[in-house]
């Protein structure tokens, strides 16, 4: 499909939840797009997508699908990241990935635009995009690191089931369904990355968010220890999470304790840094009972920010409370963030 001037993009992944997103906010953004190629496997092969008001047929992914294709936007899997993502880059593409492929790879840049936006100079062809647990987290730690230093970071979060697919978001509805009409039903999506069982999800609180590993932490939990560590450029930092899955369709949620290296500091100190810093929206009155909620940050780019407040036996500890759009910011805004800052260092020609 050929457009205004700008840049030919493919989007590996059209169909699912998170390429939708992405696909959207091309066609929000305004991003220049001279051609537009969607690919998927062979079952959506032939398949059509609206964009920008023209009728696009989706084709089956292969490494010749990349021919003259100068950004690749990938999310339809790990396995096919690692398959084609390589054969995109070979034909001259710049691949932006939203799978865990690639992330803890030390030659490839893990980007969030607002944290580490110089680190896309490094970038050999593949650049990851981090999980999005990982993003919305490190959006709000950045400012505070920058100014007074960050020596420990402990998460807990509560993810929507969206994260684990539209599969999930139905298993959740019929559950729901059966539970307030006294039926039966099989729990079998959930918890993600199970082999051994499955649990209900409605009315319920999972506290497994990917496949356990030797160390007794979830991969879910892996990820986000570590890519916390690598993007911020603090492979020293102390960094613990817990990550379970609640029954929210979308919009993961947030406690995370830190301690800075500065001490000395004040609750409203770390508000007055937020308000301020890019891509945070500080909601924080508790005279008004104002604070973030997955509710109000669906369709939202922003990282939502509220419930500041110093730990009351560390001086150097505070708590906060994050909540951001999993499928935007945690995904496809991000995505499409990192191409934009592409075009406007020169780095996408």
């Amino acid at each position: 499909m050929a457009m205004e001037t700008g840049f030919h993009v493919a989007v590996v992944g059209a169909t699912g939840a998170v390429g939708e997103q992405m696909l959207k906010t091309l066609a929000e953004r305004n991003f220049p797009i001279s051609k537009l190629t969607l690919l998927s496997s062979k079952r959506s092969a032939g398949k059509t997508i609206t964009f920008k008001e023209e009728e696009i047929v989706i084709q089956e992914a292969t490494p010749d699908s990349f021919e003259g294709v100068q950004l690749a936007l990938f999310s339809a899997g790990g396995s096919v990241s690692k398959a084609l993502a390589p054969q995109a880059v070979k034909r001259g593409a710049i691949v932006v990935d939203n799978t865990s492929a690639f992330r803890m790879d030390a030659e490839i840049p893990l980007v969030v635009p607002e944290v580490n936006e110089a680190d896309l100079q490094k970038h050999n062809g593949i650049i990851a995009n981090p999980n999005c647990s990982t993003i919305q987290m490190v959006v709000a730690l950045e400012p505070i690191r920058k100014k007074y230093g960050l020596k420990k970071v402990v998460v807990s979060t509560y993810q929507a089931v969206s994260g684990a697919g539209a599969n999930a978001i139905k298993e959740m509805k019929d559950q729901t369904k059966a539970i307030l009409a006294g039926e039966d039903f099989t729990p079998e999506i959930l918890p993600c990355g199970s082999d051994k069982k499955h649990y209900q999800i409605a009315f319920n609180a999972v506290p497994q968010i990917d496949k356990f590993q030797e160390n007794g932490y979830t991969f879910e939990e892996m990820k986000m220890i570590n890519e916390t560590k690598k993007i911020m450029h603090l492979p020293n930092l102390h960094v613990a999470a817990t990550c379970v899955r609640i029954p929210v369709e979308t919009g993961h949620s947030e406690s995370v304790y830190f301690e800075t290296e500065e001490a000395g500091l004040t609750a409203s100190e770390m508000k007055a840094m937020l308000k301020d810093a890019p891509g945070v929206v500080l909601e924080d009155d508790i005279n008004e009972q104002l604070y973030p909620m997955a509710t109000n940050c669906v369709n939202k780019n922003d990282v939502f920010v509220g419930r500041v407040r110093q730990d009351l036996d560390n001086e150097n500890g505070f708590h906060m409370w994050v909540v951001s759009d999993n499928l935007l910011k945690g995904a496809a805004w991000n995505s499409v963030q990192i191409s934009e800052s592409l075009v406007k260092l020169g780095l996408l020609k």
